[in-house]
């Protein structure tokens, strides 16, 4: 990890660790990188905390003062901006989010024109720039000036997207939705309405302080006395970013990122779909998990605790399933990032196809105890 850039992004407390100089010369060092041969074009997504506005406007700036037209998705989900990167032409993009962190903590998220997290070597760069002393990159001028674009239209390809996927209608699959008043608030209800489900849906009203605040994946109590109170068939809850989901049974049980991972990894291996017949996890996931794919005769690898690492070890070795157990899961298959709402919809279909609930689904999994501790060291 660098200075400021670490497993995922440049990430503090909005203005305090990360201000809006950061972020201007964020942009001032990405739109100068990727328009040294071509007209830079960048996209620019944010989730709903009250200072994503500011960092939006500051890497805009910073952008469009070296040359580089910045596209703008407006509220969306991290995912999403991977999806418009790698599809759609862009040389990079920005995610701002602090994913399941506080309101008054922000993160600045850099993703390739592949739609991978970037890459270590220009996060370096990007910090040698930002501690540099003298700003040594040139201005854009007169016609070179870059402009910016309103370009929700990408979002809405995207939930295009997620649509197309579904394998069978959700209509009358009652379905709770806890959207954490996050990015997923723009996305979430309107795929789960197209699919057909009857969908009910709590904390979809950001007021810029409230994303994440006693809601969404980090405080799933919410969403499991809904589902019960309700009388829902499942539940799914989403972080601020919604690059993570959490589901809830029709019982109140919490299927976390290691139960969602023994769900889809046995549906896949029944289909043929299991490629090398392997799950991708990290050192965070519990024994209960090894044990219950050991049962159906699925090996697994573990990385080092963050999706990136994941991903990596999928990539290398060819592997399709992976995830962490607080809820990041990858499709590698139809994404190359983790992404909560595809998650939801591919848990959806594994209930849909075999036509049982998400409790039967997950029975096998007996989770361990375990307990995470936090060792305070000087240096």
């Amino acid at each position: 990890m660098g200075k400021y850039f670490g497993t995922d992004g440049f990430r503090g407390e909005a203005n305090v660790d990360l201000n809006v100089m950061h972020a201007y010369k964020v942009g001032r060092f990405l739109g100068h990188y990727f328009g040294k041969d071509h007209k830079a074009k960048i996209v620019i997504g944010k989730d709903t905390r009250r200072s994503s506005y500011m960092f939006e406007y500051s890497l805009v700036a910073g952008l469009t003062a070296s040359g580089a037209d910045a596209y703008l998705l407006h509220v969306t989900t991290t995912p999403s901006v991977s999806y418009v990167v790698r599809t759609e032409g862009f040389d990079c993009g920005i995610m701002i989010s602090a994913s399941h962190n506080p309101f008054y903590d922000n993160g600045i998220k850099i993703i390739n024109g592949s739609g991978y997290k970037m890459e270590a070597s220009i996060e370096e760069m990007i910090e040698e720039y930002i501690d540099s002393p003298e700003d040594n990159l040139p201005f854009a001028t007169r016609e070179n000036i870059g402009k910016t674009v309103d370009y929700s239209m990408g979002r809405n390809r995207y939930i295009g997207y997620l649509i197309s996927l579904a394998t069978r209608s959700f209509e009358n699959i009652r379905v709770g939705l806890d959207l954490a008043n996050g990015s997923a608030t723009t996305v979430a209800k309107g795929v789960f309405d197209a699919l057909g489900a009857k969908t009910y849906v709590i904390n979809n009203e950001p007021d810029g302080t409230n994303i994440n605040r006693n809601c969404g994946s980090t405080h799933i109590e919410q969403l499991q006395k809904f589902v019960v109170d309700n009388g829902l068939d499942i539940g799914f809850a989403y972080d601020g970013d919604a690059d993570r989901c959490f589901a809830v049974d029709e019982m109140g049980n919490i299927v976390d990122g290691d139960k969602i991972l023994y769900i889809c990894g046995v549906y896949l291996k029944q289909n043929n779909e299991l490629v090398n017949n392997t799950v991708v996890t990290t050192v965070m996931s519990n024994l209960g998990l090894y044990k219950a794919l050991e049962k159906k005769g699925i090996k697994y690898e573990k990385t080092a605790v963050g999706d990136k690492y994941v991903f990596e070890n999928m990539m290398a070795n060819g592997h399709v399933l992976g995830g962490e157990q607080s809820g990041h899961i990858i499709f590698r298959k139809n994404a190359v990032t983790g992404d909560g709402i595809l998650t939801s919809l591919k848990v959806m279909e594994v209930m849909l196809e075999s036509k049982t609930t998400l409790s039967q689904l997950h029975k096998e999994v007996v989770s361990y105890p375990q307990l995470l501790v936090n060792v305070r060291v000087r240096d």
